[in-house]
């Protein structure tokens, strides 16, 4: 879908560090997170009274239920709702998506999950013998079990590595490569980070932690990968070519060209599509399509590109595919090194990217990346 004037202001997004799920974010609702890092990020960037809130998280938490209005009603916005929005690792660029289309004013966009501590669901059976209920971990259950297929998510990078004969090696260099780009992101005390990511407060009263950068992030030289099995017997995916689940949350304002402020983002278009089943790290590449040709531009045109890629197979099939420059691709790093918490995954690549064409002077840029279910989202957007 293509938008006319939609726009992101630079300093209006920001994003919690991710935690490594079981870690030190494990006892914190999400929507405890997102209410406090947005509180604080709407009060540094001095942002006041909001037209909608559009809400995405894929991990339900006590009095989710609500929605928007809960998020709404912890932040002091009174009458402000919006929609929740769920879909899975797209969940981001799907809010963004609603937010750029629903009209004029101040859209406030928030992502958050927690991986920890899933919700163990009970589903009545009153005809069961004995009324016995059927239950579900929401986390461990969904990530081992396509809706197609009924395989887990890590079949599907190995179904795609196949058929494109990508060896371990080649994922082992592009995991290297992508932690050496994030230690770009590290550099000078984490300069490029601190402009954009808001801290988490945890711990107890006693013993108040911030969580000010990410954590258990665990580097990824080549000769450590090269040394890591194969997860599956005859596979190429290590546990060290995959990401982490984690827990997180990030945020940003949508507005029109006329309230963005000095530098801002211009929301060209958006692109989501369906790959077949099984073959999810395929999803990027028709998705990012979509938005471009919406957009009425090339992968040439892009001057920085970055993904969400839960396997490195995903980054090696979008370059063979699209002819984009694997070893420039995702500056500052990205899900494959840091985590993913699931809805907010997006967004933090998103920011990046906003982020790294401010740096360059502005330019041309798309997010793009796979979801559960075989599909992928992205997003095109410009500054300058």
């Amino acid at each position: 879908m293509r938008f006319d004037d939609a726009v992101i202001p630079l300093n209006a997004a920001w994003s919690s560090p991710f935690v490594r799920w079981q870690g030190p974010g494990a006892e914190l609702s999400s929507l405890d997170i997102a209410a406090q890092v947005t509180a604080r990020a709407m009060s540094e960037r001095e942002l006041g009274e909001v037209d909608e809130l559009v809400l995405g998280l894929t991990v339900p938490q006590r009095q989710s239920f609500y929605g928007a209005p809960t998020l709404a009603a912890r932040l002091g916005l009174g009458a402000v709702s919006g929609p929740l929005i769920m879909q899975a690792c797209a969940t981001s660029v799907a809010c963004v998506h609603a937010a750029a289309a629903s009209g004029s004013g101040d859209r406030l966009v928030v992502l958050t999950d927690r991986t920890s501590n899933g919700p163990h669901v009970v589903y009545p059976s009153a005809g069961a013998p004995g009324g016995t209920p059927q239950s579900e971990n929401w986390v461990l259950d969904s990530f081992g079990c396509d809706p197609s297929t009924g395989e887990g998510m890590l079949a599907t990078a190995e179904r795609v590595a196949a058929e494109a004969g990508f060896a371990k090696e080649a994922l082992d260099e592009l995991t290297a490569r992508r932690w050496a780009q994030y230690e770009d992101a590290l550099a000078q005390d984490r300069a490029f980070q601190r402009r954009w990511m808001v801290p988490i407060a945890a711990g107890s009263r006693r013993k108040p932690v911030e969580i000010d950068a990410d954590w258990g992030v665990r580097p990824a030289p080549l000769d450590a990968l090269a040394g890591l099995p194969a997860v599956e017997d005859g596979g190429v995916v290590s546990y060290g070519t995959q990401t982490h689940p984690a827990d997180g949350c990030a945020g940003l304002l949508v507005t029109s060209a006329d309230r963005g402020g000095d530098v801002f983002a211009r929301i060209l278009a958006t692109g989501f599509a369906r790959v077949a089943g099984g073959e999810m790290p395929k999803a990027p590449v028709p998705a990012a399509s979509a938005a471009l040709d919406d957009a009425g531009l090339s992968i040439a045109d892009m001057d920085v590109i970055k993904t969400h890629n839960p396997f490195a197979v995903n980054d090696l099939w979008f370059a063979r595919e699209t002819g984009a420059d694997v070893e420039t691709m995702n500056p500052y790093g990205c899900s494959l090194i840091y985590g993913h918490p699931q809805g907010p995954t997006g967004a933090r690549g998103l920011i990046e990217l906003m982020w790294a064409l401010h740096d360059r002077g502005g330019g041309r840029g798309l997010f793009t990346g796979c979801a559960a279910g075989d599909t992928g989202a992205a997003v095109v957007i410009e500054i300058g």
